[in-house]
């Protein structure tokens, strides 16, 4: 199929990099947001989103006439759904985004056009949901209009390069409707197209961040029972890495981020009675931060007029992303424990934590703190001078939560460092 005009519904860190490549490789966009302040501020040159590239790109597309953006759907040869799916408190999955945007597409669905759902969904949303809502329309998916499922499967801070270099997988209704997907990508993918059906497609999404999960939770599992062995989990999984068929992940204060803390509950969701070890996966994952409140309360004792400069907020390094980040329920968890609570997050530095204050640079952070707490491995903090950091604190304790700072050259500093993961030995 050839296609001339795509509207990508959501303007988020999937649906802006999306509709600005699809621009920029020959194909008139309209990218689509409720949020009217996004609209606007991109309207303006404004972007909302950090990530690297993305700016010039965004800018790229629109001074060529090739992207427009508008709070309505209009008619166009595909649409794109690539909005959010988060969770209920109950953890399920959280539809509406994707109903509503099934709906707004619905009075502009025309005979031969194709709809894609990109946003990460349980099995059989596309045949269940947004199918039904579509042949409202009066024309039936497969035969009178193409839909199909494609995961987008990119990492946050490489978005631009994966989007054209990974492989896409696309999932039709039909074999004609998977076709149609592959056209459509066909535009800028250089990686391989795989064609398969929607709800294998909606399950390979779920399955590769599952997997993740699992794999993430037992290394944090590792760094508590090192914690109560005396051993150091650092160096445990690196030794246990020399074996050829182990790959021990390093743990942290929990996992983040809209796909590897979120997709695995909608599998959870779907089949209750099949998922106990994904279940407990998130559980452990979940209680994380917790953990890390113990390390910092054994450290400091009772939180209670402490005042801890907390660094880094984002849900993994180098990012602004910040959706479920267990670097924010750590800071939350600390102020229930009574800690004066200090932020820095250098890609975020106006965020707001109820309890907390945030500070847009380093020095104003750490002025005044009993301790520094490392929740997250940015580059530029993980290479922090500790004797530089030194002149701008009395704080001498340092507690680091992602191995990112060298014990010895800390102590050399003349700071008292503690790890997650690394217990004293008890005998």
């Amino acid at each position: 199929m050839n296609f001339q005009s795509v509207c990508v519904l959501g303007l988020g860190y999937i649906g802006l990099p999306t509709a600005s490549t699809f621009a920029t490789h020959g194909i008139r966009v309209v990218g689509v947001d409720v949020n009217q302040g996004i609209v606007d501020g991109l309207r303006g040159g404004q972007i909302h989103i950090y990530e690297p590239g993305l700016r010039s790109l965004v800018q790229d597309a629109l001074q060529s006439g090739q992207l427009t953006v508008s709070s309505q759907v209009p008619e166009a040869d595909a649409f794109v759904i690539a909005v959010p799916t988060p969770f209920h408190e109950d953890k399920s999955a959280d539809l509406s985004y994707v109903i509503s945007a099934a709906e707004m597409i619905l009075p502009c669905l025309r005979r031969g056009n194709l709809v894609v759902l990109e946003s990460t969904s349980p099995p059989l949303t596309t045949l269940d949901v947004v199918r039904p809502i579509l042949e409202k329309s009066g024309l039936v998916a497969g035969e009178d209009f193409h839909l199909a499922y494609s995961p987008e499967r990119v990492l946050p801070g490489q978005i631009l390069r994966e989007l054209v270099e990974n492989t896409r997988i696309i999932g039709g209704v039909t074999e004609a409707s998977a076709r149609a997907g592959r056209d459509l990508y066909a535009t800028f993918v250089r990686g391989e197209i795989i064609l398969t059906d929607a709800t294998t497609a909606e399950m390979v999404k779920l399955m590769e961040n599952t997997y993740r999960d699992v794999n993430i939770a037992i290394a944090n599992e590792f760094s508590r029972l090192a914690d109560r062995f005396g051993v150091d989990v650092w160096e445990a999984i690196r030794l246990a890495n020399r074996h050829p068929r182990v790959k021990i992940l390093n743990p942290g204060p929990g996992v983040g981020g809209h796909c590897i803390s979120v997709d695995p509950w909608f599998l959870v969701q779907a089949a209750p009675d099949l998922t106990p070890l994904i279940h407990t996966a998130r559980d452990v994952n979940d209680s994380q931060p917790r953990f890390v409140l113990q390390m910092v309360q054994r450290a400091l004792g009772n939180l209670h007029g402490k005042t801890i400069a907390a660094l880094g907020l984002a849900y993994k390094p180098d990012v602004d992303d910040l959706r479920e980040s267990p670097a924010v329920e750590v800071i939350h968890l600390l102020v229930n424990a009574g800690a004066t609570v200090q932020v820095f997050e250098p890609f975020k530095p106006d965020f707001v934590i109820p309890g907390a204050t945030s500070h847009p640079s380093l020095d104003e952070a750490v002025a005044g703190a009993d301790a520094l707490l490392l929740l997250v491995g940015h580059q530029q903090l993980r290479e922090l001078d500790p004797a530089s950091v030194a002149g701008l604190t009395s704080a001498r304790i340092a507690m680091d939560c992602v191995g990112g700072w060298s014990p010895q050259a800390w102590r050399a500093a003349g700071f008292t460092i503690h790890r997650l993961g690394v217990g004293k030995d008890p005998r």
